[in-house]
């Protein structure tokens, strides 16, 4: 069967309902790749189930994949150093001076500032999705935690300021990506035509502003409402069913006896990671640099051009090198220390490192499936062109939504959007943004999203709460930029 038309969608779909019903996120996706496997073999249960253990295999076929994962443990190693050698610690004595001189102004304002810093942290990291996202729940966790704030609102902020700051300030990879599928779809100026959509890529400019509202205005509604008031009134961070992506072990190790806090053996790790991303971004990119007319302009295209999976990996890796220099040059730990903390750190994630081989695994499957693909197909036979760019929007949602993938909707999409656009002479920059932030919202929404399960493994929470909690401020940008595109739709169509 090479068609598999509705039963396409189903098995994501039906991994997405029992995730967000059971919260069994693993047997979830793990039905949900059986499932998948199952009707490619025509239901044949044996070959399907056999079929569903090599599409697991698979998943390490893909070195972009094997490095996403790898990076997943490590970052585990990164976390129990920081930990161990007091950083955390350190950083906490900085920021409780910030706490203490804004308490003094105004009883309660030391909330407000610090979230506003978790969001403003989340922006400034736009070179990359997983960093930002992981940087953002590391350092301000401890804060968190200490000012009684709901790891649900953490996840949130690191979720909501990482992928829209990576999508709206395009240097980066995510912008190298959209600027080569626009090249094949034969677009001349597709940095200009990528720019230009940037106006009208509504979901992540609210889904910022949304996230600054929430901090500032102190309003939250449903599930996250209901999380701030059990954290105020019972000083619980969690749900006492939940079950938080990143261990007690790894958040709150038992650091080193007998040694001072220094803010800065948490903060040069994190700091080197960061600072590694667009190095390595260059240094993986640069052969693939034609044409530059400049060291700078290299540089920058290189940067564009550079392997996202490959500078995360790098990154952390330097990072936690430079650790074990800074802390063994304070005597803080010993060579064996290291090794064995390190081995700790990855045997903590293991579950982070599973989960993401689950999502990659229902990923693969979906496109074995061709569920992105008709679920484009679907939309042609129907689609009016005043309403092209909301129901672009509403189908790259679905497709993101049901995959889990931002990017793999953005393939997918732009193939079929450019082309309607052309025939329904709509402007590309309108339609361009609508494919993308589509798969940002879909991805948003979505349980099996690599963005969101970093988020919620970088703030410790429990990812469905994660993703309940979000869910509404989602739904009000998404609905709102649905709104904006019909009404652009009616108005230039």
């Amino acid at each position: 069967m090479d068609n598999y038309g509705f039963l396409s969608i189903l098995p994501p779909v039906i991994a997405i309902v029992l995730a967000l019903r059971t919260k069994q996120v693993y047997i979830a996706l793990l039905f949900g790749i059986w499932f998948s496997w199952v009707i490619i073999n025509d239901f044949n249960f044996l070959t399907g189930t056999l079929a569903a253990i090599e599409g697991l295999v698979n998943v390490f076929k893909s070195p972009g994949n094997t490095r996403t994962i790898m990076f997943s443990a490590l970052v585990g190693a990164l976390l129990l150093f920081i930990q161990y050698s007091k950083g955390v610690e350190g950083f906490i004595n900085q920021i409780n001076k910030v706490i203490l001189y804004f308490e003094k102004k105004q009883s309660g304002y030391s909330r407000v500032v610090v979230q506003l810093m978790a969001m403003l942290t989340g922006i400034l990291l736009f070179v990359e999705t997983s960093i930002s996202s992981l940087t953002v729940g590391t350092l301000y966790r401890p804060v968190f935690d200490k000012l009684k704030i709901p790891r649900e609102k953490l996840a949130y902020i690191a979720d909501s300021s990482s992928a829209p700051s990576s999508i709206l300030i395009p240097f980066n990879a995510w912008g190298a990506f959209i600027m080569g599928l626009l090249l094949t779809q034969g677009i001349d100026n597709p940095f200009g035509t990528m720019i230009s959509s940037m106006a009208y890529n509504f979901y992540p400019i609210l889904a910022i502003l949304i996230g600054f509202g929430v901090i500032i205005g102190k309003k939250d509604i449903g599930p996250m409402a209901k999380a701030e008031k059990r954290t105020r009134e019972t000083g619980k961070l969690l749900n006492d069913t939940a079950k938080p992506m990143l261990s007690s072990e790894v958040t709150s190790f038992e650091p080193k006896a007998g040694i001072q806090a220094k803010a800065y053996n948490m903060i040069v790790p994190l700091a080197t990671m960061v600072f590694m991303m667009p190095i390595n971004l260059a240094y993986t990119g640069w052969d693939a640099v034609e044409g530059a007319t400049s060291f700078g302009d290299h540089i920058f295209k290189a940067i564009g051009e550079g392997s996202g999976s490959s500078s995360v990996l790098y990154s952390v890796l330097t990072a936690i090198l430079v650790a074990m220099v800074l802390y063994r040059s304070q005597k803080i730990m010993k060579t064996k220390e290291m090794i064995d903390l390190t081995l700790k750190g990855i045997s903590e994630l293991m579950p982070l490192a599973l989960l993401m081989l689950l999502a990659f695994a229902i990923g693969d499957a979906c496109n074995e499936l061709g569920t992105g693909q008709f679920v484009a197909n679907w939309s042609k036979e129907w689609l009016s062109p005043a309403f092209l760019p909301a129901i672009i929007f509403i189908i790259s949602s679905f497709i993101a939504f049901s995959t889990g993938t931002s990017w793999g909707t953005f393939a997918i999409m732009m193939a079929i959007a450019i082309p309607m656009a052309e025939i329904h002479s709509a402007p590309l920059a309108l339609v361009v943004a609508a494919t993308l932030g589509g798969g940002i919202f879909g991805d948003h929404c979505s349980p099996i999203s690599d963005t969101s399960i970093i988020s919620s493994m970088a703030s410790a929470s429990d990812h469905i709460d994660h993703i309940n909690t979000q869910l509404p401020y989602a739904m009000i940008g998404g609905l709102l930029t649905l709104l904006l595109y019909v009404i652009l739709g009616l108005m230039l169509i």
